[in-house]
């Protein structure tokens, strides 16, 4: 019996749900109850129920007003729980209330066991098809561990984002990006706490994008971008900023210390002409496999270049610190015009005799000389 779905009869006629229960029981596992409000407390506790087979007249709560509290519930398993209401001299106008109400079948008071069976069985096959139906749908968008989107609803995503730029000629880009060596991740720690540092990241990632932006897996420690309106060298900037920050996070697991690289790779249109939204995708995974094959901890783009952009004092401290100095040496005469007034109350307050002017002259130069 505990296999048998569960199915609440309410009627105030204990003849009436003797009646139903006879009707039922052998394809059903059936509680009952005797009045709407009883039912409706019933209703809240037990989620075993899978539908409600309902007298209209009652005491306490009338069959319209279950109806009405379910429908009108915060619940949503409540709102969309089959209702059958068991009508007798109803009028017209009585049923379409109850229509009105979301009644989902009428079943006639003195009809046969064969009829009651065939409505319930159609409803309860209608609604786990629904189910279903809102299931392969969450599946398709929603990764139910991480909360990311999947790789097939990023398609999606990519083919409006494109659709959108056809029209309005703008760029669409896309980035995945993987973890180096996940393989030796996963043999070190397990699959799950490998994926686990992956998603963490990606939340974080997802937190420092823009609302038009959407992620989502691409694969084993692997998530993609899609990045509509973004031209290709903005894309390959934040795709470095990216990198560096996940070379210079300190990550300890169980006491060890875990060196994370991240391998990145871009593509976007009309830069790279690709037919579809997928191709784009799947050509900013080969790039990204290509990363990775060449040692990893870059950034393949094609062949377009980062756009530059100033970086504050305390990322070029944070670089110096990895003793990675090559990304900040493009932007010194930006961080010394910044940085001169320190120097000059330097030289005041010490009594130090800073060549002041050379290196002025020298950060002159080298900004004319770049630009």
């Amino acid at each position: 019996m505990a296999d048998l779905p569960h199915i609440l009869i309410v009627d105030d006629s204990r003849v009436v749900r003797v009646s139903l229960i006879h009707h039922l029981k052998a394809n059903y596992e059936v509680r009952e109850e005797c009045d709407g409000e009883a039912a409706w407390q019933t209703l809240v506790v037990d989620h075993s129920i899978k539908a409600v087979i309902s007298d209209l007249q009652m005491p306490k709560l009338n069959g319209y007003e279950l109806l009405e509290r379910l429908r009108t519930s915060k619940l949503r398993r409540l709102q969309q729980l089959p209702f059958i209401l068991v009508s007798g001299e109803e009028t017209e106008e009585e049923r379409l209330k109850a229509k009105a109400l979301g009644v989902s079948d009428f079943v006639t008071k003195g009809a046969g066991g064969a009829e009651l069976l065939t409505r319930l069985n159609n409803l309860l096959s209608l609604t786990r098809a629904q189910e279903n139906i809102e299931a392969d749908r969450e599946r398709l968008v929603q990764d139910p561990v991480s909360g990311l989107f999947t790789r097939k609803y990023l398609e999606m995503q990519m083919a409006q984002a494109l659709s959108h730029a056809t029209r309005h000629g703008v760029d669409v880009s896309a980035m995945v990006l993987g973890f180096d060596d996940f393989d030796g991740l996963c043999q070190r720690f397990g699959l799950q706490v490998a994926e686990e540092i992956c998603n963490r990241f990606a939340k974080m990632l997802a937190g420092k994008m823009r609302h038009e932006d959407s992620l989502g897996h691409f694969g084993q420690g692997q998530f993609a971008i899609v990045s509509p309106g973004t031209a290709p060298a903005f894309c390959a900037t934040f795709s470095e900023r990216v990198r560096e920050a996940v070379e210079m996070a300190k990550l300890t697991i169980s006491g060890q210390t875990v060196a994370l690289t991240v391998s990145i790779g871009l593509a976007s249109m009309p830069t790279d002409p690709l037919a579809s939204a997928a191709a784009l995708l799947d050509l900013a995974g080969e790039r990204m496999r290509r990363a990775m094959g060449e040692g990893g901890n870059r950034t393949e783009s094609g062949g377009v270049l980062p756009a530059t952009r100033p970086i504050s004092i305390n990322h070029a401290l944070e670089l110096l610190a990895a003793n990675r100095f090559e990304p900040v040496v493009p932007h010194l005469p930006a961080l010394g015009e910044r940085l001169m007034p320190l120097l000059r109350l330097m030289e005041k307050e010490l009594g130090l005799a800073l060549p002041l002017a050379e290196i002025e002259r020298l950060l002159s130069e080298r900004k004319s000389h770049k630009n």
